[in-house]
């Protein structure tokens, strides 16, 4: 089996994305394969001839590298939504947000129709505090027209340093005009896990996304929370709603802080060698407590693994609306010096007990959809990875996305107040307590 680091993983967005040290090889075997050898040849050729009649001929004269490295991107673009090329500065720019402190917006994004689409900000950082919403699609920043530009340019064009200001153009679905927003940036220093003692005997923690800290955070709130509550602690409630993703192996790691063995998620790409089996290493960090998982439209890939792994091993009890869908794995692969790197799909992941989530999602043991006030209604898309143009096909059938309002008053949040009702024994649900098992 080759092994393979493995480094980020979100939809934004946050795809599964691990570093891969070899180059890949082209290997070719038999008749069947030098046709084919032959044929591709025969398209590079192809490809070759329309490059020089364009630079040779074109009205004005082009750009040799940004006609080379828009043919790369149009062949990314064709084979999914998730892989795409990135120029060394937007390979910097990469690095530099997997760390959680960068200039810019804060918020998660995709590209989608050309357009950039939000999947949801990010707690207590501009994009928050000025109103934009998941699902939001920006046409333009600062008077330039998004369509044209790529995922990475797009993003480099919103970031900059802290206090500069920046010019957005909103399309949301119900309003009558483009919405404009004149934002400042700020370093954004993302604080992955929130928690509190939610009354003296729950403890409630939130993740809004899998950065290099999260998992330090998350077992610096479960020792905090022990402690603020003592005896008294009768269980978690893991929030992980509009959590677009992040580092594949802080998702593991997460995971591993709440079970006590077995596998935690499984990846499998094109070969049956390259499978690869992540299982618990640590143990379970909450003396096994109870644990209720928050869960809806917007939470995607490495929230997804959380979800699943815990599910599978009737850890914990999943409420909410079902998940976004993102199943896939990208791997980053550095071209070397100067030349950025390439983010490319390379393989699916699976839970402990098999399924893939692609284009589906996880479905909650306990559905429970949120009052949406009137004015949003029809401003609020439930679109999933299914929804995506040219996304990877689901094992079996697809699912559309579902609802993410998150009520901002937590006395209306209805799954939030479910989950510390069943916690405190006030309610009763066949689905709680998980019945603790092993996967199968």
């Amino acid at each position: 089996m080759r092994k393979t680091p493995l480094i980020l993983l979100g939809a934004a967005a946050g795809a599964a994305l691990a570093l891969l040290a070899a180059q890949p090889r082209i290997v070719f075997d038999g008749s069947s394969a030098n046709a084919a050898a032959s044929e591709t040849y025969r398209e590079l050729a192809l490809f070759h001839d329309v490059f020089e009649r364009v630079r040779t001929n074109y009205v004005d004269k082009p750009d040799d590298n940004k006609l080379i490295e828009s043919a790369i991107n149009g062949m990314l673009a064709g084979l999914d939504p998730h892989s795409s090329y990135m120029d060394s500065k937007s390979f910097r720019a990469m690095q530099t947000q997997v760390s959680g402190r960068f200039g810019g917006l804060g918020m998660e994004v995709n590209m989608e129709d050309g357009l950039v689409k939000v999947v949801a900000p990010i707690d207590d950082t501009p994009a928050h505090r000025a109103g934009i919403m998941a699902n939001d699609m920006i046409t333009h920043v600062d008077d330039e027209p998004v369509l044209g530009l790529t995922l990475n340019q797009a993003v480099e064009k919103m970031r900059g340093p802290a206090n500069t200001k920046v010019k957005l153009r909103i399309m949301r679905k119900g309003a009558d005009a483009p919405i404009e927003m004149s934002l400042t940036r700020d370093i954004i220093q993302v604080r992955a896990v929130r928690s509190n003692l939610n009354g003296e005997d729950i403890g409630y923690i939130r993740i809004t996304q899998f950065t290099g800290q999260t998992t330090t955070g998350l077992r610096r709130a479960l020792s905090d929370l022990d402690n603020q509550a003592g005896n008294k602690l009768k269980g978690y409630v893991l929030d992980l709603r509009n959590n677009p993703g992040g580092l594949l192996d802080q998702s593991i790691s997460v995971s591993d802080a709440f079970l006590e063995k077995g596998e935690i998620v499984s990846t499998r790409g094109r070969n049956a060698e390259e499978t690869q089996r992540f299982n618990v290493r640590a143990g379970d960090l909450t003396k096994g407590k109870p644990v209720i998982v928050l869960i809806n439209g917007g939470s995607a890939s490495a929230s997804e693994i959380v979800a699943g792994a815990l599910q599978d091993h009737k850890r914990a009890t999943i409420i909410g609306t079902r998940s976004f869908g993102k199943g896939s794995v990208q791997t980053i692969i550095p071209l070397g010096s100067g030349n950025g790197a390439l983010r490319l799909t390379t393989a699916r992941y699976y839970t402990p007990s098999g399924r893939s989530i692609q284009a589906k999602g996880i479905v909650p043991d306990i559905e429970v959809l949120q009052d949406v006030p009137e004015e949003l209604k029809a401003r609020i898309a439930t679109r999933g990875e299914a929804s995506l143009r040219g996304h990877l096909g689901a094992d079996g059938q697809e699912e559309t996305g579902s609802q993410s309002y998150i009520p901002p008053n937590a006395k209306d949040d209805k799954a939030l107040n479910l989950a510390l009702d069943l916690l405190r024994g006030a309610a009763t649900n066949a689905a709680f307590p998980a019945a603790r098992g092993t996967a199968n």
